[in-house]
């Protein structure tokens, strides 16, 4: 990595960092984007540049995940299906505690507060599950040498669909109090099960 792309990339981090702490102690909604500019020593222009919206300065990690699924799925072994690769993604990235694979850290519970107390962010969340859903389909379809149709959509929102559904379930019960490496150990059999009963329904279509 060149010195330019890695000062954009500390920029970048250095946003997101002062942007999440404000958020946290006052709520997203009480929180401008010139206040995140001002605080992290920047322009409004360029908190812009690199987070096209307010909310993806606190949901910043939506993003990596779309580059995730892409590499793996793309970097996978031949004879490796999309869905196998994507699963494996999953279980791999519950196995190092990223924060995306729905491990549930007691410190995530700060994090969990500030997006379910804001509708913005409820409703980019939601927005990003159906792109979730469109990058999933757009694998499928190339994997099959197909256009996108009813089978590789039904087969893309089935597996995200048991991807939040864990991953929700897990927050939930860490945010209800439960400990939290109790939790994260079940998930791996969850995940299993929960991409067991998504490649099975996916086959109907």
């Amino acid at each position: 990595m060149g010195l330019r792309e890695q000062k954009k990339r500390e920029t970048r981090q250095l946003i997101s960092d002062v942007a999440s702490g404000l958020f946290i102690r006052r709520g997203f909604d009480a929180v401008t984007v010139t206040e995140v500019a001002a605080e992290a020593g920047v322009s409004p222009k360029t908190v812009f540049n690199y987070f096209p919206r307010k909310e993806d300065l606190f949901l910043d990690r939506l993003e990596e995940l779309t580059d995730l699924v892409t590499a793996a799925v793309r970097g996978r072994a031949a004879g490796v299906g999309v869905l196998a690769a994507v699963r494996t993604l999953v279980l791999d990235l519950l196995a190092r505690r990223h924060p995306m694979s729905g491990y549930a850290q007691p410190t995530y519970v700060h994090f969990w507060a500030v997006v379910t107390g804001s509708p913005a962010l409820l409703a980019r969340v939601r927005e990003y599950v159906q792109e979730l859903e469109e990058l999933l389909a757009g694998l499928l379809a190339a994997e099959r040498g197909v256009v996108v149709g009813l089978p590789e959509r039904f087969a893309a929102a089935t597996f995200v669909a048991a991807y939040r559904t864990v991953y929700l379930d897990g927050a939930r019960r860490v945010f209800a109090g439960e400990d939290h490496e109790a939790v994260g150990a079940e998930m791996v059999i969850r995940y299993n099960r929960a991409f067991d009963a998504a490649e099975r329904a996916a086959t109907v279509m």
